[in-house]
């Protein structure tokens, strides 16, 4: 997580840069400098960082835990994508979300709600259950990316 943080990071500012050189680059323009090609480079270089930042996009699903099960019971993903699951226990008394696929095991306080982070994933079928009462089960299914 801290490297996808500072290439989020290195992208915002070579978007802060570029938006500098188009203000400079108008500004020369008006005095009859040419800054076509720098700016050229520069452009496709923003477009090569940003591009793996935007494949490794995350997306973020809802687990609600009523009545002593995981609604959804499955649900699906995409493959290479990190997920942020929120899980919300709307039952009066605790749950244990684990999954030793996805190596968690979380505590859910009663009507409350906690998230966690999983991937990103491979192709496959992950189960999870309540540790507290093994019948209260679910998966989360992975499957081609998106496009």
């Amino acid at each position: 997580e801290p490297h996808s943080i500072r290439m989020q990071l290195l992208y915002m500012i070579m978007i802060i840069i570029y938006n500098i050189l188009m203000v400079l680059k108008s500004v020369l323009l008006i005095k009859g400098i040419c800054m076509i090609r720098p700016l050229l480079v520069f452009s496709a270089l923003t477009l090569l960082v940003g591009a793996p930042l935007l494949a490794q996009a995350e997306t973020v699903q809802i687990l609600t835990i009523h009545d002593k099960q995981f609604e959804p019971h499955e649900f699906s993903v995409p493959a290479d994508t990190k997920v942020k699951l929120i899980i919300k226990n709307q039952d009066s008394f605790p749950a244990e979300f684990e999954s030793r696929e996805l190596s968690r095991e979380v505590i859910v306080p009663a009507h409350g709600e906690i998230s966690v982070f999983v991937g990103p994933l491979e192709n496959g079928r992950y189960p999870f259950f309540n540790d507290f009462n093994h019948n209260m089960t679910g998966a989360i299914l992975v499957g081609p990316e998106k496009k």
